[in-house]
């Protein structure tokens, strides 16, 4: 499927937020997304189909040189179609940009599908939390991918 990887922008947001209402048992809001829009601590980029429709986004939040992905997201008609991994993709590239060491995440235990997609990408599971999801309760497996 062609897409083209861009900045998520203000008027994106409508569309991630319906993105995230059906993917996320407990989404974010509209003001919380707003909040990951690009600034000099956040990578937050939209794959778009050639119509400009918004097909998934992830976001980053960094400091120093440590990113914590925030969410990993494609519209569920859109999955299975290497959009997942290339949003992966180019937010790896723009942390090597950064000089980043590395980028971590967290999944759900129960998520096979995104756990072998980060492992796919390079993430390496490294530890786990306790009861870190709710709705339903799960542990979430954090993966990092060491760029230094």
């Amino acid at each position: 499927m062609s897409v083209n990887i861009e900045d998520a922008r203000e008027e994106m947001l409508g569309q991630i937020e319906e993105i995230e209402k059906l993917c996320f048992s407990v989404p974010w809001t509209l003001e919380q997304l707003r909040s990951q829009l690009k600034d000099p601590q956040h990578e937050f980029i939209a794959a778009l189909d050639p119509e400009g429709r918004v097909l998934g986004y992830v976001g980053m939040m960094y400091v120093l040189d440590e990113g914590y992905i925030s969410n990993v997201a494609v519209a569920p008609e859109a999955r299975r179609r290497g959009i997942g991994r290339a949003l992966i993709r180019e937010l790896i590239e723009r942390a090597a940009a950064l000089k980043l060491a590395f980028v971590t995440l967290e999944v759900r235990c129960g998520n096979a599908a995104a756990i072998a997609l980060y492992e796919k990408q390079g993430f390496v599971p490294v530890g786990r939390r306790k009861n870190y999801y709710d709705f339903p309760r799960e542990d979430a497996i954090l993966m990092t991918y060491f760029l230094k």
